[in-house]
């Protein structure tokens, strides 16, 4: 692909329709990736490290937010935190991707 892709923000509460929408966008289109979170939660047994979420310590966490590499980030759920890389998305976006980013408030 030559051309440079978009992002696609889905934002809404938990329950909002967001993995409903995104399903049906997957479905209808092949050009549009999904940007894997990074998170400071605990790894649940069926999660894969880099599919589902990348799971990176507190520290690390941090680290990344103080050198800007987070385009957007939150603590919340008992102090877990969650964000979206740059670097995650500017890889797909750079690819020619829409690039579809899922984001709870």
């Amino acid at each position: 692909m030559d051309k440079k892709g978009k992002v696609i923000i889905l934002v809404a509460p938990s329950g909002g329709g967001k993995s409903t929408l995104a399903r049906r966008l997957f479905k209808d289109f092949d050009n549009i990736k999904f940007s894997v979170s990074a998170t400071t939660r605990p790894q649940r047994d069926y999660e894969v490290d880099e599919k589902h979420y990348y799971f990176i310590s507190d520290e690390d966490f941090d680290q990344k937010v103080a050198a800007g590499e987070f385009l957007e980030w939150e603590e919340f759920y008992g102090g877990k935190k969650y964000g979206t890389l740059r670097s995650e998305v500017d890889k797909k976006l750079n690819s020619g991707y829409f690039v579809l980013l899922d984001i709870e408030v």
